[in-house]
């Protein structure tokens, strides 16, 4: 669109408007497909920051139609969004609504000196965040977390520790296999060492996990046994307290005494409340500690392996370059990886894990050659 001095926009305004749109059509995909995974208002708040998200889209699309400019079509769904799309249907939105916060906070400031933006939008976006926020349901359990301090709601997701496993079981052993690789040992010896390295390390996440989990859902299932009894011996302070969480999510004093009324009309149902506004649990899905166990065996054990494939093919220099060559492309895909769930350049996120991983094995293939030379 011409702006008022009647000149045509620029190559690069016209490149900034497409990248705004694609972003803006990334995010409606993103929402509509996480709505899917949820159900009653949850559903319906995702569709509507859906919508807010298309409307931004359109914004832009007229725009670069009243420039005389290409529209570019609407593609396939983003890669991120069939992602996260399928972590939310096989744990729930829950596992994935932190990173969408982050992402949209780290983003709220995109239209605040953006001169072609339509009046609100920048509103609208820098609101998105404080959405997700209520919908992880963060911000209103501060209060009363204070009041009840045996509560707690420090939980580690299922996605988290499902890439921290398979990325501590490529950089471990492979760090391992290095150290002996730089000794000098023989190939007979480095895929044994490797092997109980997988194997050892595998056990380990496993039993270290299921403690944890199994740690974890007790303390979970006493915190909802203390909400129980709470519910019985003092069912007007559960009442207020509700009460103020309703308040909290922005909803006023009568309409948030309304609903706590009709909550704390079933106790069955005013549990399952509390337990999900107040301590941020949801009583069905504590978590597993043998699903726990078996996921980060198996993730560690299939990053431990990429390493040792070559050495079970062949030996010498053409084992080692092989192996390195796989670890650095596993590395730039589990960072890439990241990138794409936490909505950060891709590229970066590769950059870093490949940096990190690989100073980890030359040090370690660094020491081994010491060591190997002395000895020898």
């Amino acid at each position: 669109m011409p702006d008022p001095t009647g000149e045509q926009p620029t190559a690069a305004r016209l490149r900034r408007w497409r990248e705004l749109l694609r972003d803006e059509r990334a995010a409606a995909a993103l929402y509509e497909r996480l709505a899917r995974a949820e159900t009653g208002e949850r559903r319906e708040v995702l569709r509507e920051l859906a919508a807010v998200e298309r409307r931004h889209a359109a914004h832009w699309e007229g725009k670069l139609r009243a420039a005389g400019a290409e529209v570019p079509a609407p593609g396939a769904v983003p890669l991120r969004a069939r992602l996260l799309g399928r972590v939310a249907d096989h744990w729930s939105t829950a596992a994935v609504l932190p990173l969408v916060e982050r992402s949209e906070r780290a983003d709220a400031g995109t239209y605040d000196a953006e001169p072609d933006a339509a009046p609100g939008m920048a509103d609208e976006e820098r609101g998105h965040a404080r959405t997700l926020s209520r919908l992880t349901e963060g911000n209103p359990r501060a209060g009363i977390t204070r009041d009840e301090p045996w509560h707690r709601g420090d939980r580690s997701g299922a996605l988290r520790a499902a890439v921290f496993g398979v990325s501590d079981g490529l950089v471990s052993n492979t760090a391992l296999v290095m150290g002996i690789a730089g000794s000098g040992s023989s190939r007979t010896a480095i895929v044994l060492a490797g092997t109980a390295g997988l194997l050892a390390g595998a056990f380990s996440m496993a039993a270290g996990e299921y403690v944890s989990m199994s740690g974890q859902r007790e303390m979970y299932e006493r915190e909802i046994g203390l909400e129980s009894q709470e519910l019985e011996e003092d069912p007007e302070s559960e009442r207020q307290e509700l009460v103020l969480l309703y308040r909290a999510k922005g909803l006023s004093e009568q309409e948030a005494t309304r609903v706590a009324d009709t909550i704390m009309a079933d106790r069955t149902v005013a549990l399952d409340t509390l337990a999900r506004e107040e301590l941020g649990l949801d009583p069905n899905a504590l978590g597993s500690p043998w699903s726990a166990a078996a996921s980060s065996m198996l993730t560690f054990a299939l990053g431990a392996l990429v390493v040792i494939l070559p050495y079970l093919i062949t030996s010498g220099t053409a084992a080692f370059a092989a192996a390195v060559s796989l670890f650095v492309l596993a590395l730039a895909t589990v960072g890439a990886g990241i990138g794409v769930l936490n909505g950060r350049p891709p590229l970066r996120s590769a950059a870093r894990q490949v940096l990190v991983g690989a100073l980890a094995a030359a040090v370690t293939f660094g020491v081994g050659r010491l060591i190997g030379t002395s000895v020898s």
